[in-house]
């Protein structure tokens, strides 16, 4: 069945990118954001395996690298930023297409929105506040207010990728979001600081559990996410007074703040939380608007890109009658699976991980002893730098048609 029409709700980097590819394929697609423009909120940068392929699927994964860079390692610390052990991208064969590539979010929604704008078929609509959907016979609707008024548009299939607080999953499901709010607060730092002094990897985690913190390299210019571990319960001045304190206490060196410059914080509470279902009827869900876990290891970002890919190889077949749409049954069974089974359990346990004594970690952490190992081992090495690829399934296995 030819699909006349999508509307994607939530134009951040998930829904820019699956409107590329669907729009790229010949499919009409409408992307509607309440926002005037991509956020520029401190958010995630690094785009694992699975989510370089489908970049490059779009046609954009050069344009990422060229205004980005290609993550090599990964390192786990002491205090004293003393190596514990890590990962490298060195023994990936040299024509490997998809290492990991970092971009932050919001120049990647940028670089997206340039690359719909060149397609006849993608309509990208800001300002744009869907208040209720529905759905009926051979069609999903959605209410919108827009800025000549409030308005109904309709579908094939309507798409939630609006984040963490979907309207979408609100609508079929209600307010619940099951799962947790991990019992640690985080704050998210963007900032200019000379970390090269002090190590040369792409990322590092420092190992402490109160003053635990990553700082990941991520523009060609200098500017490090630094996210830190902090008390609960403050509010969000008292974050913000708190953290030239923080930055003394934590980071090498013990910067004071004329010795760097911040572009943007944000205190988060972590959370490790999956909806019901990822489908109902016309509406399926994708990205942080189904699944959300904390952020240390990259697994909420990469798994939902993930989710796009699979999302859009069912609604290609669909598109090209490959396929059924009980598709998107299968869609929704295998994406929910993998957060259970792969990005729920890892990602606690990446954060778990940052918590022990930092002295004897190299010795008794499973997961060290590893790359204590690949040091040495140049097939396991390969091994572990691949291992996000498992959060990639290609749905064209389910169609079932040639």
């Amino acid at each position: 069945m030819a699909l006349k029409k999508i509307i994607i709700v939530g134009a951040g980097p998930s829904g820019l990118l699956l409107g590329l590819l669907l729009s790229k394929a010949g499919v009409e697609v409408h992307l509607l954001d309440a926002d005037t423009k991509v956020s520029d909120q401190p958010r995630a940068a690094h785009y694992a395996s699975p989510a370089a392929y489908e970049l490059d699927r779009a046609g954009v994964l050069d344009d990422v690298k060229a205004r980005g860079f290609t993550f090599k390692t990964m390192a786990w610390r002491k205090p004293d930023t003393t190596f514990v052990a890590g990962t490298t991208t060195e023994h990936l064969p040299e024509d490997y297409p998809h290492r990991m590539v970092v971009l932050p979010l919001d120049l990647l929604g940028e670089l997206l929105v340039e690359h719909i704008g060149r397609q006849p078929t993608a309509h990208v609509k800001w300002s744009h506040r869907v208040t209720k959907i529905g759905q009926e016979g051979d069609h999903a609707w959605v209410d919108v207010d827009t800025p000549t008024g409030p308005t109904r548009m309709t579908a094939d299939y309507i798409i939630g990728c609006d984040g963490a607080s979907s309207t979408v999953r609100r609508e079929l499901f209600g307010p619940e979001y099951p799962g947790e709010t991990l019992d640690a607060q985080i704050i998210a730092t963007n900032v200019y600081y000379d970390f090269k002094k002090y190590f040369d990897s792409d990322s590092s985690f420092i190992i402490h559990p109160d003053n635990l913190y990553m700082a990941a390299r991520i523009t060609n210019d200098g500017l490090y996410r630094v996210t830190y571990k902090e008390i609960p319960n403050l509010s969000r001045e008292e974050y913000i007074a708190r953290q030239p304190r923080r930055y003394e206490e934590i980071l090498p060196g013990n910067p004071k703040p004329g010795e760097y410059k911040i572009t943007n914080i944000s205190p988060y509470k972590l959370q490790q939380r999956c909806a019901e279902k990822f489908r109902v009827g016309r509406i399926v869900l994708a990205a942080d608007a189904a699944h959300l876990c904390n952020p240390f290891g990259g697994l909420g970002l990469t798994g939902g890109i993930a989710d796009v890919g699979s999302l859009y190889d069912s609604l290609i077949g669909i598109h090209k009658d490959l396929t059924d749409d009980s598709i998107l049954d299968k869609y929704a069974e295998i994406r929910k699976q993998i957060w259970t089974d792969i990005i729920d359990p890892l990602s606690r346990e990446n954060f778990r991980r940052l918590h022990q004594d930092a002295n004897t970690a190299r010795e008794n952490d499973p997961f060290f002893q590893l790359c204590v190992q690949a040091e040495t081992d140049e097939d396991l090495s390969r091994e572990i730098a691949l291992g996000y690829d498992k959060l990639r399934v290609d749905m064209t296995q389910y169609y079932t048609k040639k």
